[in-house]
């Protein structure tokens, strides 16, 4: 535990569990900006050696098109209904044209309660910032330790903690000061629903190299109006990603949307080679996710295993 980890000043997205530093919620949603002009600890900060990249996680002038490396980003925890809680990650993809996978292994690992490296997490990694792509549920007697995601990309390893300090906590499913709640998902019209960024797990499925199958997914929302929209008529966006898979996954509508009251949106995914798969789909209120900022109540996650054969 702890490999790999950079300690950064005031950086609470990579650190060491040593660190005291903390930085306010209130200034989270710039952690893409706060820590550009920060310097190496140690010798290399009195010398004034400038932070090499994989050292700012976030830093938005880090972006290449191509060849660059993968953040992980711990987001946050909150209280699940039944019992426990739920951590929960994104990450930063430097690359603006390449999508990066990684599979699960030393390489892609989180460390935890399951005494496994393999909780959920995604081997793809889309470009840019992606907000609360999974979540690891810990115990209600979790207390002080820790779950680490550690990703290796091009060689350089970061291992992001994920914690229950106080500070961390988020009202991801109890709505934020304005009252606003992320949507809910169904698989099924009238089958389990599922809210925020843990969301809901599908039944498991099947299907065939090259043979397009269905995909529906049901959803509403609370309606809590923006002044991006008018009262009443702000949807809900739903968008599907490949979170796992060997091969290519084509999907013929990718996003839709469906009135904040209730509705289905169906879509058909082809796979491009057999092998063990998981989608994702993310149903973001008319808020958006990059713009819930450290609330991070907008948005639900829905995930499928699939069995691709030949």
């Amino acid at each position: 535990m702890g490999r790999g980890i950079i300690e950064v000043p005031g950086d609470p997205h990579l650190h060491r569990r040593t660190t005291t530093t903390v930085i306010p919620k209130f200034l989270r949603a710039f952690a893409p900006v706060v820590f550009l002009g920060l310097v190496a600890p140690g010798t290399g900060a009195a010398q004034g050696i400038p932070l090499a990249i994989e050292q700012m996680p976030l830093a938005q002038n880090g972006a290449v098109a191509r060849g660059g490396t993968v953040t992980p980003v711990y987001e946050g925890w909150y209280e699940l209904p039944a019992s426990g809680f739920l951590l929960y990650f994104g990450y930063y993809n430097r690359n603006t044209e390449e999508v990066v996978e990684v599979e699960v292994g030393a390489a892609n690992a989180v460390e935890g309660p399951t005494g496994g490296r393999d909780a959920g997490q995604p081997t793809v990694f889309q470009p840019g910032r992606a907000w609360g792509v999974f979540g690891v549920e810990v115990p209600a007697d979790f207390g002080d330790r820790t779950v680490e995601w550690s990703l290796t990309v091009r060689g350089r390893t970061a291992v992001i903690p994920g914690h229950l300090r106080p500070d961390w906590h988020v009202p991801a499913i109890t709505g934020d000061v304005m009252g606003n709640r992320p949507p809910t998902i169904r698989f099924e019209e009238r089958g389990e629903e599922g809210s925020g960024p843990g969301g809901l797990w599908g039944a498991p499925r099947e299907a065939t190299v090259g043979s397009p199958v269905p995909l529906t997914v049901w959803a509403s929302d609370d309606g809590t109006p923006t002044s991006r929209f008018r009262p009443g008529a702000n949807p809900v966006t739903l968008t599907w990603f490949k979170h796992r898979g060997p091969g290519d996954v084509d999907f013929e509508a990718k996003t839709g949307t469906v009135p904040n009251a209730g509705g289905q949106m169906s879509t058909l995914a082809t796979f491009s080679q057999a092998g063990a798969y998981i989608l994702h789909v993310r149903a973001t209120d008319d808020s958006g996710v990059a713009s819930a900022g450290n609330e991070q109540c907008c948005w639900t996650n829905g995930y499928v295993d699939f069995i691709v054969r030949p």
